[in-house]
């Protein structure tokens, strides 16, 4: 049986297309991850393990590009990343949508 039949939601098949990322837990996971890394290069550098502290130099570039990333997402507001009283997305049934040739006889502009 499956965790949403338990709780008693339905799957409509839509869901890879509506998944809402958790851009705040990713936001804690970049800050822990800053620390740890910080902690780490100094820590090593201190003791002389200049390998450790590169790698640890590494790690701290990567959460802290990852910390920007997230900041910079939730910054873009609810649009890009719906709340909770926002309905997900109906899936597109229809595919991409045919191209037709503009009828000469209509003299509106194309929008």
């Amino acid at each position: 049986m499956l965790e949403s039949e338990v709780i008693g939601m339905r799957r409509t098949g839509s869901e890879p297309a509506t998944a809402r990322s958790p851009l705040r837990m990713r936001l804690w996971l970049s800050l822990w991850g800053t620390a740890w890394a910080l902690f780490g290069l100094v820590a090593f550098s201190l003791n002389g393990r200049p390998g450790w502290a590169v790698a640890c130099a590494v790690l701290l570039a990567l959460t802290l590009l990852d910390l920007c990333v997230v900041t910079y997402r939730i910054r873009q507001g609810a649009h890009y990343q719906p709340g909770r009283d926002v309905p997900p997305y109906e899936p597109d049934r229809g595919g991409r949508p045919r191209w037709r040739r503009p009828d000469p006889r209509d003299r509106t502009k194309p929008p």
